[in-house]
């Protein structure tokens, strides 16, 4: 596993849902917890050690991976996460991504097909079907899944699945990530 080091655009506090203004944390720390230490980071990513990568989703992607939490369609990608996406796409490696993070490749590999799901709320089922919006915008294909498929784009090995940009029972979106990661993994053709 692997993390960018710098800082947390915030920290939450979950129990709240709230920031937690006086606190400050680094990704890599963070990610190190959740990870129990195995971390190491993603400077030290490359193409050469690995057949695939794939990026997790959720808020963390959005705010510490890039910038589109705040800044939408007009969003910047972290240095370390674009290099890794565009050396793993130029060397013909897939590229898994979940939830929110599908917006990193719609805004670093021109051209390329990604899902976050469905592109309208359908009464709350998809609260961040918005997303859709930015990524045609972005220039990405935006494809409609549900959340327990995954979406395949053979032609830049990408693969995508909504996860959590869907409101419903985890089982569901275990079967889509699930559905990634099995895609992810045939793309190797190992």
């Amino acid at each position: 596993m692997y993390a960018p080091d710098v800082p947390q655009m915030h920290v939450i506090d979950h129990s709240k849902g709230q920031p937690a203004e006086a606190e400050s944390r680094n990704v890599l720390v963070e990610s190190a917890r959740i990870a129990r230490g195995k971390i190491t980071s993603l400077a030290k990513l490359t193409t050469a050690d690995h057949d695939a990568v794939i990026f997790p989703g959720g808020f963390g992607a959005a705010k510490n991976l890039s910038t589109f939490a705040v800044d939408g369609k007009d969003c910047k990608v972290n240095r370390e996460v674009e290099r890794v996406l565009k050396d793993f796409h130029k060397a013909g490696k897939p590229i898994g991504l979940c939830c929110i993070s599908p917006v990193l490749a719609a805004k670093v590999l021109s051209g390329a097909e990604v899902t976050v799901g469905h592109e309208e709320e359908e009464g709350g089922k998809w609260p961040y079907a918005g997303t859709a919006g930015a990524i045609k915008e972005l220039g990405a294909k935006h494809c409609v899944k549900e959340v327990t498929e995954a979406h395949v784009d053979t032609k830049n090995k990408v693969v995508t699945t909504p996860a959590f940009m869907c409101e419903t029972a985890l089982h569901h979106i275990f079967d889509g990530i699930g559905a990634m990661v099995k895609n992810v993994l045939k793309l190797t053709g190992k």
